[in-house]
């Protein structure tokens, strides 16, 4: 007979709304006291943040596999927009955009050729193998390298690259879940076969492959010169053309608003409106799968692979599969705050920030809960945006009875890193007090 009293059944379904309120009740704090734009663009940021630990979740809570090149999948979801909504550079395509595809053909073709030489060739397999692959590099490079340059050369101070589609942006982020998860299984096939301590220094090295790759390619996203003035996903408007429209100035009246604030305010919430559908989506859809029998499957190989792999389950094909699902819901996120900030800025992209700070929101929400990712996402985004605020603060209190000099000084020029103190310190409690998280998994 079971032991467990009614109550603490009770408390466990009351868990999770009563986080949920708390953490209603964090936002409604900060938006009267500091203003609802400041709250609005925390909870937009903090949905998207839930995005990126629900494809974090998937992995890890999941399957157990540890990703830790977090970054590197979300700046190539970033470049989904880029692709997309901008319009096409004139003439960068006829001075160079064939010689590209020509030099990628190339390029493939090269690789496809080794690989053929390597399962078909018993005799000098190396020296033909290295033959192919020097003799296709440079020939690679001799188209690629002129094609780069004449598509720089158009009109360099703002714009040097080939532009995107202009197609609406809403199209942009499908795409920027495809780039994720087209890298996602070049990255698995090469690198699920390792032990899970390698497939994290694997995949932290290629995620900074690709934020790198896309610094220096120029062409491509305008590298460290930045692509601002991507368009905006419908129908979040823009506020000049709100502020013109003598309806809304009306509406922003008749609540005792001003133009501007009414604007932005309106702005904030069309877009936490489209993030909040597309956020409730994915759970919905990742709940269906969770408890499924392929979800079953999938906490079952986690658990014990060998045992899984002895029922014939195919446990690398599966840990393929729930790795590009992953990336390809990181990628969504990552298009989707290119949206949000409406500028690619590929030096922005580090690990600190989209790859650690992700990891912490899974962690403390919950690993293997997706209502646990969710609000892990919200409240660490939270924490980490006010612990700019709290970190003078608090470092103003501590200093307060010192007297003048460097000890004092270092401390106060020490108040940035607060922030960093403070998501070790959450970490820890977390870990502490409840290892599986604020919503452990069920």
């Amino acid at each position: 007979m079971s032991t467990r009293q009614p109550g603490a059944a009770r408390g466990g379904k009351l868990r999770a709304p009563l986080l949920f309120a708390a953490m209603a009740a964090l936002l409604l704090i900060e938006a009267f006291t500091t203003g609802w734009n400041g709250a609005l663009g925390i909870v937009n940021m903090g949905l998207i943040s839930a995005i990126l630990a629900l494809g974090v979740n998937m992995q890890w809570g999941y399957a157990g596999l540890f990703n830790t090149g977090v970054v590197g999948f979300i700046a190539l979801g970033g470049l989904g927009p880029v692709l997309v909504s901008m319009k096409p550079t004139p003439g960068a395509f006829s001075a160079g955009g064939w010689g590209i595809l020509l030099a990628f053909a190339i390029a493939l073709v090269t690789i496809m050729a080794a690989v053929w030489l390597n399962r078909h060739l018993t005799r000098m397999k190396g020296l033909a193998i290295l033959a192919v692959l020097i003799a296709g590099f440079f020939l690679y490079r001799a188209i690629f390298d002129p094609a780069v340059a004449a598509i720089q050369a158009i009109n360099p101070a703002s714009a040097g690259y080939l532009g995107g589609l202009g197609l609406p942006t809403l199209l942009s982020w499908p795409l920027g879940a495809l780039l994720a998860a087209g890298a996602a299984w070049v990255v698995g096939k090469t690198a699920l076969g390792l032990r899970s301590d390698y497939l994290a220094v694997a995949t932290l090295g290629i995620g900074e492959i690709i934020v790198a790759v896309l610094k220096n390619e120029e062409w491509l996203d305008r590298g460290v010169l930045n692509v601002t003035g991507i368009p905006r996903p419908w129908p979040v408007p823009y506020e000049v053309d709100l502020q013109a429209d003598p309806g809304f100035l009306e509406r922003a009246a008749a609540f005792g608003l001003d133009p501007v604030t009414a604007s932005t305010i309106s702005v904030k919430l069309l877009y936490g409106a489209l993030f909040a559908a597309v956020l409730l989506v994915l759970i919905w859809a990742l709940q269906l799968a969770l408890n499924s029998p392929w979800g079953r499957m999938m906490r079952a190989i986690r658990d014990n692979e060998v045992a899984a792999e002895a029922m014939g389950k195919n446990v690398t094909g599966r840990h393929l599969q729930i790795f590009i699902l992953g990336c390809a819901v990181i990628g969504l996120a990552g298009a989707m705050m290119i949206s949000l900030d409406g500028q690619m800025t590929p030096s922005s992209y580090n690990p600190l920030r989209y790859t650690f700070l992700i990891w912490v929101m899974v962690i403390v929400g919950g690993s293997g809960n997706n209502w646990g990712s969710v609000l892990g996402g919200m409240l660490i985004w939270f924490v980490w945006i006010k612990a700019e605020v709290w970190g003078p603060q608090i470092m103003h209190v501590v200093t307060a009875t010192l007297a003048d000099g460097p000890l004092k000084q270092h401390l106060v020029d020490s108040a940035p890193h607060m922030r960093l103190v403070m998501m070790g310190l959450i970490l820890l409690l977390v870990l502490r007090f409840s290892p599986r998280g604020l919503l452990p998994e069920k």
